[in-house]
């Protein structure tokens, strides 16, 4: 049998020691097994070494190049690195991403791994929630500025931070009254049924024509809701005021008063309705058709868009003002006296300053709300339409207004969204 030098070396030193020829032989196969499995590393390091190296095209940056990375040089000093085929690296994230998550490693994958594969996986995670809160118009806590996302919404730059806002309605605009860019907006081009919002256009073609505010009218016949069966305590055959009439279709969205307005316009309901479109259209509210002075005809259409013109216009009308932000009144109705109340909740609440309100409903519209208010300072106009929930509008508001007072008192200001 023949034995490397080292062996024979090691020989020499076991005969002293009593052991068996055997045991002698078994060390010496043994030395020389280590001895080949170090050649057999040495010649793998060896081969590493020799990788290619190209001089780097992008400061810092690797070069993917048919399936590989090659090696990058950094201020003209080259820098070997191993090849890897890009299907390779992905195979490997797949199989240690799951058990990542876990906290545990599989097989031949460093720690330094688990903890890259579990990082990516966390900051995957967070970028998928970020964008179904961001396609939602939503918003999350606990991601910070650098992760803002920027869409286009109507032609506007706008800036989603998914850590302050969460609107649930179906189309949302809040935007300064004065008509400047939108501090918010969601679907505000979309051209929806806008129910009982309606009744702040018939206000204004009401006050347009300049009627005997004192003047009697009927409640007839004609006004009752056989569409939708909605319910009124003004019977037919009730006289009020034309004021009267006024304030209970803008306060508590009475469809009697409201129809009853339109048809004692000059010209009748026909006349009234055309003068509701015409104002629509000096307003330049040019995707907002009106079928009635109700909002129960589910063809009376807006965008929030065009809604908020409608608001900021109406709202130079004192009379509307005054009326729409009423939180409650007693009127005398065939003798009796009733107690009507602001179908807008907020109106009444001491921590909001509205200046116009109104509310609408009908099943194909949603819960709707639009208000001219002052939060944080700044007079605004909040428009929010399609809502699912019978509070969902109310929540809406005030998340708004608590992200806008916050954005004040941080000092920098609502951040557009």
């Amino acid at each position: 049998m023949r034995i490397s030098l080292g062996a024979a070396v090691l020989l020499g030193a076991l005969v002293g020691t009593g052991l068996t020829s055997t045991d002698v032989v078994r060390a010496a196969e043994k030395t020389k097994g280590k001895s080949e499995l170090a050649k057999g590393k040495a010649a793998t390091a060896g081969q590493k070494s020799a990788a290619p190296t190209v001089a780097q095209k992008g400061k810092g940056q690797a070069l993917v190049h048919k399936g590989g990375v090659e090696p990058v040089a950094r201020k003209g000093a080259t820098k070997p690195v191993a090849t890897r085929s890009k299907t390779e690296s992905v195979a490997g994230k797949a199989k240690s991403a799951p058990l990542a998550r876990q906290g545990v490693a599989a097989p031949g994958v460093s720690k330094a791994a688990l903890r890259a594969s579990k990082a990516e996986s966390d900051r995957l995670a967070q970028s998928h929630k970020a964008a179904a809160l961001l396609e939602s118009g939503g918003y999350s806590r606990g991601v910070q500025r650098k992760n803002l996302t920027r869409v286009i919404a109507g032609n506007v730059d706008l800036w989603q931070d998914p850590g302050q806002l969460a609107v649930h309605s179906g189309s949302a605009l809040v935007v300064p009254q004065d008509g400047g860019e939108p501090l918010y907006e969601k679907n505000a081009h979309a051209v929806v049924p806008i129910a009982s919002i309606t009744k702040v256009m018939t206000a204004m073609v009401v006050l347009d024509s300049q009627p005997n505010l004192q003047a009697p009218i009927t409640i007839s016949d004609d006004d009752v809701d056989y569409l939708r069966g909605s319910r009124s305590r003004l019977q037919v055959g009730s006289v009020i005021p034309r004021e009267t009439a006024l304030l209970l279709a803008l306060m508590s969205s009475e469809n009697r008063a409201a129809n009853a307005l339109g048809r004692h316009y000059p010209g009748g309901l026909t006349a009234f309705v055309a003068a509701m479109n015409r104002k629509a259209a000096s307003l330049g509210m040019t995707r907002s058709h009106f079928e009635d002075p109700t909002g129960l005809n589910s063809n009376n259409v807006s965008t929030a868009h065009d809604l908020a013109r409608m608001v900021a216009a109406a709202h130079r009308y004192p009379l509307i003002r005054e009326f729409s932000t009423t939180s409650g009144a007693r009127a005398e109705i065939n003798g009796r006296e009733l107690g009507f109340h602001n179908t807008n909740q907020l109106v009444s609440s001491p921590t909001w300053e509205i200046g116009l309100s109104k509310t609408g409903y009908i099943q194909e519209a949603g819960k709707c709300l639009v208000m001219q208010a002052r939060v944080a300072d700044k007079p605004v106009v909040i428009v929010l339409l399609d809502s699912a929930g019978k509070q969902t509008r109310i929540g809406d508001a005030n998340r708004i207004k608590r992200w806008m007072e916050s954005a004040s008192l941080s000092g920098r200001g609502p951040t557009r969204v």
